[in-house]
């Protein structure tokens, strides 16, 4: 095989889909398929489940485009709970993240819980002790609640609360998934930006939350678009193949003029365009009317997950 270095894919195809060959350190040749995110000396590409390798340009022994839809591997309800766990924190990145074993260590200064959880899915590659004393240290470390996500009557749930583990309020979360099997009109009246303005953010964050985190969490995936519509507003991120839904939110003087559903329609537009087969989202399960508008869309249960925390020590006795 010819090693020699060549030119490797420029800024003219960021963006696409490509498959890169390259050297590894062993000398051995290795394949990466995905969005070329960044060129440059250090190239960054985005598999079909959102993840992102890293090639160094000089070590391209070949590459060439490849379809932008390609042909579908799974269809979403047949996507593992570790996986699609794995996609969702992807389309809403903590600032900080630790790995233990496969668990996600995630922080983002109390900025949602799902950016400041130990994301309980998987292997934690230790015994759930040793992994319960890191995920408490590294809370505390940050002033933060120890918070640990895991799938609602999974394989961790019962050995947590055995360790005086609790549910936290109002955190059980449905996630649905639906296949995009079809183009979605976009709303010519939606305004669609890259990264949310102070307009968007002031609809979002809630009175005490940071606007500045709130802007680092939202801006975190390479490929996301917020939405606005008469004051109603969403967000719709693409990681690899999959859209993920969220920050959908009408004023309430504004609610019953269908604003929702038209920003879900334009959001599964947009996002196919960008390559999207598969989307997911998170609602909290005692959301009726949200479970109803998604529902209309085919979005389908795939699992439910909740937010398990250590109670708060308690003044001390008389």
């Amino acid at each position: 095989m010819d090693t020699s270095p060549v030119r490797p894919p420029g800024a003219d195809v960021v963006g696409r889909r490509v498959s890169v060959r390259h050297r590894t350190p062993d000398g051995s040749a290795s394949d990466v398929v995905g969005r070329l995110l960044a060129a440059g000396p250090v190239l960054r590409l985005e598999r079909r489940d959102g993840s992102v390798a890293t090639v160094e340009a000089a070590t391209v022994i070949i590459w060439r485009l490849v379809p932008d839809r390609p042909v579908r591997s799974r269809r979403a309800t047949a996507t593992p709970v570790d996986q699609l766990a794995r996609i969702m924190a992807r389309g809403w990145p903590a600032l900080e993240t630790a790995p233990l074993g496969e668990w996600q260590l995630r922080g983002s200064g109390g900025f949602t819980k799902r950016a400041n959880s130990a994301a309980a899915f998987g292997d934690p590659g230790t015994d759930l002790d040793e992994a319960l004393t890191q995920v408490q240290a590294f809370y505390a470390d940050r002033g933060l609640r120890p918070l640990v996500a895991l799938e609602a009557a999974g394989p961790w749930e019962a050995p947590l609360a055995a360790r005086g583990w609790t549910p936290v309020a109002g955190g059980d979360t449905a996630a649905l998934v639906a296949q995009l099997d079809r183009r979605w009109p976009l709303d010519a009246a939606a305004e669609v930006a890259s990264d949310p303005d102070d307009a968007w953010l002031a609809a979002y964050v809630t009175p005490g939350e940071s606007v500045d985190l709130a802007r680092k969490v939202m801006t975190g995936a390479p490929t996301a678009a917020h939405l606005r519509l008469d004051g109603a507003i969403a967000r719709v991120v693409v990681t690899g193949e999959w859209a993920g839904l969220s920050a959908l939110w009408v004023p309430e003087e504004q609610r019953g003029r269908g604003l929702a559903r038209r920003l879900v329609t334009t959001s599964l537009g947009w996002a196919v365009e960008q390559g999207a087969d598969k989307a997911y989202l998170q609602v909290v399960t005692d959301n009726e009317p949200a479970e109803r508008l998604y529902r209309t869309f085919g979005f389908v249960d795939h699992h439910e997950y909740r937010y398990l925390t250590l109670p708060e020590p308690g003044p001390p006795s008389s």
